[in-house]
């Protein structure tokens, strides 16, 4: 393995150069900067790892917070968590996962410690007490979801909003008149930031196009069968003739299964979108047109924030938003009666 002083010959810059440019210590110029990595990479040089964590230069390690709650629905989570690591991979970081139910004392605690060089944070709540923990420390962190207060703050999420919008104009377009939201249970409501934004969003959508439309949650904490069943015959015994879902895969398979039971035919005489889904929705009994919501697309771009943010700490923060895709799976047809 070459030492820092090749690096430096090579570069053609001192050994101390070769140390700011490397551990981002002190500024350098780009173009000293792009030299010395240059010539780092051509030589296969690395730094010491635990030399780099005492002298608080880069550690190539992420903390990855996310606390791990009752309610908490755990394949869609560590969905997430993967797509985050691999996302990490991709760059040589590895990830720290921090998922002390008092989310802010792990991020203080690796904060205090220099161990990582930037927070990645999951399962954003509304009111989230990480908020105010990011704008304190000086650790780059990133919020894989939007709290209510972000000012200042880097969060990547699906653009939910849109993808409500776009599931309503669907059924809308097709001559729907009466729809029905089917949503999560009660509590993610409370709890999370997304499943109220597309509660809101369909509503307001669907007055803009004047069309009737209900909502009903599928349990307190989590999915369950009855309550997924009542909300599906409501919503058929209200006239409805288009179904919006936006719940995990339990809740899908339970819909499918209360329609079929009532002897109703999907893409006949009931349409049906899935709004965010962040399964494999090809692996429901029947197939559903979708609008999915795909962590690798926001692991990887909050990612590159974070590395953008360890380069300059001083870019401009922001919300940046993952436009949705409509995957068609023929689910969405005229109403029976058009």
């Amino acid at each position: 393995m070459a030492r820092i002083d090749e690096v430096a010959a090579a570069a053609g810059v001192s050994i101390s150069t070769v140390s700011y440019a490397l551990s981002g210590k002190r500024p350098i110029s780009p173009d000293t900067r792009r030299r010395v990595v240059d010539a780092a990479h051509r030589l296969g040089y690395a730094p010491n790892a635990g030399a780099r964590m005492l002298a608080g230069r880069v550690t190539h390690i992420f903390a990855l917070t996310e606390p791990l709650r009752r309610e908490t629905h755990a394949p869609t989570h560590m969905s997430f968590v993967l797509a985050a690591a691999v996302a990490a991979r991709r760059h040589d970081y590895d990830i720290l996962l921090l998922t002390d139910q008092q989310a802010s004392e792990g991020m203080h605690r690796v904060t205090a410690s220099g161990l990582v060089d930037a927070i990645l944070v999951l399962d954003v709540a509304p009111d989230d007490e990480r908020v105010a923990i990011a704008r304190a420390i000086t650790t780059p962190t990133v919020f894989i979801g939007i709290p209510d207060d972000h000012e200042g703050i880097d969060c990547v999420d699906l653009d939910f909003e849109a993808a409500a919008r776009l599931a309503v104009d669907r059924v809308a377009d097709a001559g729907h008149r009466r729809i029905a939201l089917i949503g999560q249970p009660e509590s993610t409501y409370r709890l999370s930031n997304f499943p109220p934004r597309v509660r809101r969003a369909v509503a307001d959508r669907a007055d803009e196009r004047g069309l009737a439309h209900t909502f009903a949650t599928t349990g307190e904490v989590v999915t369950e069968a009855d309550a997924v069943r009542t909300a599906v015959g409501d919503a058929l015994d209200a006239g409805a003739s288009a179904l919006l879902l936006h719940g995990v895969d339990d809740m899908h398979a339970a819909v499918l299964d209360a329609v079929t039971e009532r002897g109703i035919r999907v893409g006949s005489d009931i349409s049906i979108v899935s709004i965010a889904a962040s399964f494999d929705t090809t692996k429901l009994p029947i197939q559903l047109d979708t609008i999915p919501l795909i962590p690798e697309a926001s692991c990887d771009l909050a990612v590159d924030l974070a590395l953008a943010r360890i380069d300059d700490p001083h870019r401009p923060t922001g919300i940046h938003l993952l436009a949705p895709v409509y995957r068609d799976a023929g689910s969405v047809t005229a109403p029976p009666s058009v």
